[in-house]
């Protein structure tokens, strides 16, 4: 099959973006995104539209991509390489401010979206679009492929009585949708008015994709998201977020292992996990008991005793069926060595 074909590299190179760079342009992406020839999205807004070229727009894990679960809130930062600002819009007020708006013409949006309901870069652009009504600013969302595929849907539909930062969508855990779509969704469902927004859709992509094969590089998306592997189980481990349970950040296989300094694993294996999931049939994928010490995050310097996910048929595996099981079988063993973390959940004032 062809290769995937993200939309900004047409974008740079179509008739359209003479107009658009003629006035003020900002960005709201990711560092680590790149065009076909692995130069980033941000230099090369900055050849093409020079001083016009206003602002960045930042989320949860930092413009860099360089910043871990539960990071420091800030606001703003000045840019010392391209000398403008990045503003984040993950912050203690995540509705952005009118002033960082005033000014732009035109906003492009480059997110590589995971296609889970907790994954806060689509609420950030939801945001970003709510605060636009009745703006001249156009967005224009360049779609690009989801890192799970578009076709498999799981879990219940969140209630919007607890609607929070990782849930502002009546979605699913899992969804279906890019992240052109969910802006769309949102133009639909969610306000009262609409924003000026444009979703310019990829070519080559087909629904049963998984991004390692759409033929694109793997290139990190979030600080603990190092293996293209990890994107299969973290609609089951990143559950365990919220619990006293690492989901084993800052190791070189986040999300795909889960662990607690007073699991025994090779017992609570034995025990616990073998027999229930042997009788659900999940033929999809298996369990590796696992003994080692943390070097970040919750148990830092501590050993610990976990369980790593292998997923063998990522087609037909369904994580969060997984983490229900495994919430069920945990919790009455670990009882308040499993219970869920005091808040504040997401946002952190003092430590990365």
């Amino acid at each position: 099959m062809k290769e995937v074909e993200t939309r900004l590299d047409v974008v740079l190179s179509s008739p359209d973006i003479d107009t658009r760079s003629k006035k003020n342009v900002a960005l709201f992406c990711q560092k680590a995104l790149m065009v076909s020839d692995y130069s980033s999205a941000a230099e090369n807004f900055r050849k093409l539209v020079g001083f016009r070229f206003i602002n960045f727009f930042g989320f949860q894990r930092g413009f860099a991509t360089d910043v871990h679960d539960n990071m420091i809130v800030f606001n703003y930062i000045e840019n010392s390489h391209f000398n403008i600002p990045v503003y984040f819009l993950y912050s203690e007020t995540p509705i952005p401010a009118d002033d960082i708006l005033e000014g732009i013409d035109h906003l492009f949006i480059d997110l590589q979206d995971m296609g889970c309901r907790m994954d806060t870069y689509n609420y950030t652009l939801s945001l970003l679009l709510y605060k636009c009504i009745d703006k001249n600013t156009e967005i224009i969302a360049l779609d690009r492929p989801k890192l799970l595929n578009g076709i498999d849907i799981e879990g219940h539909i969140l209630n919007l009585e607890f609607e929070f930062q990782i849930g502002r969508h009546a979605l699913p855990a899992r969804h279906a949708l890019t992240i052109g779509e969910i802006a769309l969704l949102h133009q639909k469902k969610r306000v009262q008015g609409k924003a000026n927004l444009t979703v310019i859709k990829m070519q080559n992509w087909e629904r049963n994709l998984f991004f390692e094969d759409t033929g694109l590089p793997w290139i990190l998306p979030l600080s603990n998201l190092a293996r293209a592997e990890s994107t299969c189980t973290f609609p089951s481990t990143v559950f365990f977020e919220g619990t006293k349970l690492s989901e084993s950040r800052g190791t070189k296989k986040a999300l795909e292992i889960i662990e607690h300094p007073k699991n025994e694993p090779y017992s609570s294996y034995k025990n616990h996990l073998k027999s229930v999931f042997k009788n659900e049939k999940l033929r999809v994928f298996t369990w590796r008991p696992i003994i080692f010490l943390l070097t970040f995050q919750k148990y830092f310097g501590k050993v610990c005793g976990g369980f790593e996910i292998f997923v063998t048929d990522k087609t037909n595996f369904r994580p969060w069926r997984v983490a229900q099981l495994l919430i069920g079988e945990l919790y009455p063993y670990l009882v308040n060595n499993f219970i869920e973390k005091h808040p504040p959940y997401k946002y952190n004032y003092a430590q990365n």
